[in-house]
Parts: structure tokens; sequence; C-alpha cells
């Protein structure tokens, strides 16, 4: 799993989440002095709070993600970027199997093995998405959608410092998440660290055009952000098939 994007509306599919760590404790512990307006959005009491940390990230990905990214696509060619985004969605398939295994899903756990193994050894290492070639769909899970497979209520929408869109109830999975993540047990440091940096790089760089369409395009980047996360995170619980909201909330 990468980590998402602080600027877009968009989950990760696999479990790199081990650097949201700080922000969500940031998060958690300023969550008790928001005061929260009569008129506040039901699914967003912590709105003021939250506007604030997402122009903090919106300065912070202008400024430095935006640019290392223009930069890292401009560089690599088409081929070799995709072979990263290759090799990082098969690290992520090893976690999408975990938690469709504790999420009882046998269908998804026996295709995200699959796709691990064949990407693994007929991909050279996962650099080439054989799964996907020969139909072997990928099923992008994290603890987050474990907990809310369960029942588990999403709470507040929160914005994360440097980190973007969550509720309280996927920051809460963060550390699991982390822990999940194959690139955390990498034993040299600088080497680990040099994937967590790639990853992003590679992430921001596959929305670099999302971004802009979305900065041009809403009339408030805010809400549409908050409101397009949190449909999609319900989605992603209900495997696509969310019920109506008068049969409950995720």
């Amino acid at each position: 799993m990468t980590p998402r994007n602080p600027s877009l509306p968009f989950r990760s599919s696999g479990p790199g989440r081990h650097a949201r760590l700080a922000g969500a404790l940031v998060v958690l512990s300023a969550l008790g002095g928001c005061a929260t307006g009569p008129g506040a959005n039901p699914a967003d009491p912590l709105e003021p709070f939250n506007r604030k940390v997402s122009r903090f990230n919106d300065v912070v990905d202008d400024n430095v993600l935006v640019p290392v990214a223009t930069a890292y696509q401009r560089v690599l060619p088409s081929p070799v970027r995709t072979g990263v985004s290759n090799f990082f969605g098969n690290l992520g398939d090893v976690w999408n199997f975990a938690n469709s295994v504790v999420q009882l899903k046998p269908q998804a756990s026996l295709e995200s093995l699959m796709r691990f193994n064949v990407n693994t050894f007929l991909g050279l290492g996962g650099l080439l998405d054989i799964a996907t070639e020969v139909g072997i769909d990928r099923h992008s899970e994290d603890f987050g959608q474990t907990l809310g497979r369960w029942g588990v209520p999403s709470g507040p929408y929160v914005v994360l410092p440097l980190l973007g869109p969550s509720t309280v109830r996927d920051t809460a999975a963060l550390p699991v998440d982390a822990y999940g993540d194959l690139i955390r047990h990498v034993g040299d440091v600088p080497v680990r660290n040099s994937l967590y940096v790639l990853r992003i790089v590679d992430l921001r760089s596959s929305y670099l055009r999302a971004g802009q369409l979305l900065g041009d395009a809403a009339l408030d980047k805010y809400s549409f952000t908050r409101d397009a996360y949190l449909q999609r995170r319900r989605s992603d619980v209900y495997d696509g098939n969310p019920p109506d909201d008068g049969a409950g909330k995720d």
C-alpha cells in the first residue's frame, strides 16, 4: 500500500502509511481543543481545524511534492515509471491478501496471493504486472477497510498534517497498516528510507494531471475532496456496493 497524496481524495492501495503516524498523533492530540459550530457538517465537525490543515498540506504539496514529482516524470521514461509503480503495487498485494483473509473474502484472498506470486516470479520481482494481463484482479484492502467491514463506524472526517484525508477509524488503523508494510521490514535504513521516498514521489507523479484538474475545476476544493474521499472509502468498505443511506452507515 502506498501513501495517500495529501492533495487528492484518493485512498492508497497498499500498506505504505508508516510516515502517517507522526501526523496522526498530532491530529489526535489536537482534536480535543477543536470547537465545532452549530452549523457544522455532521460528517465533518472539525471542519475549521481540517481546513487549516488542508491549506498547510496544499502549500507543502505545491512547493515540494509537485516540483519533485514533475521532475521525476520528466526525467524517467514512462516504462520505467510503470515498472516502479508495479513494484510497489506488488508489495502492496501482500497486505491486500492479509486484510482479505481477515475480512473472510476467499476469492479476494486467493487472487491477491496469486497476483503476488505471479508478478514476483514471472514479472521480474513485480516490475511487470503479468497478473493483470492474465485477468487476475487486484483487490485494494487496508486495515481501515477491515475495521469497517466488521462494523466499526468511520467516525468524523479528519485531515492529517502532510498525509491528507482520513477518518478517526482510518487514523486508528494506521499503526497496523504501518506494521504490514513490507518496506518497513527492510533492515538497511538508507535503502528503506529511499524506498519510502521513491514510492511517495511515484504516487504523486501519477496524480499530477488529476491534481491540476481538481484545482482548476472545484469551486471549493476542500469540500470536493472531503466528499469524494468519504464516498470512496464507504464504497471501498462495501466493495463498490454500499447500502442505501437508510440502511445504515459504515
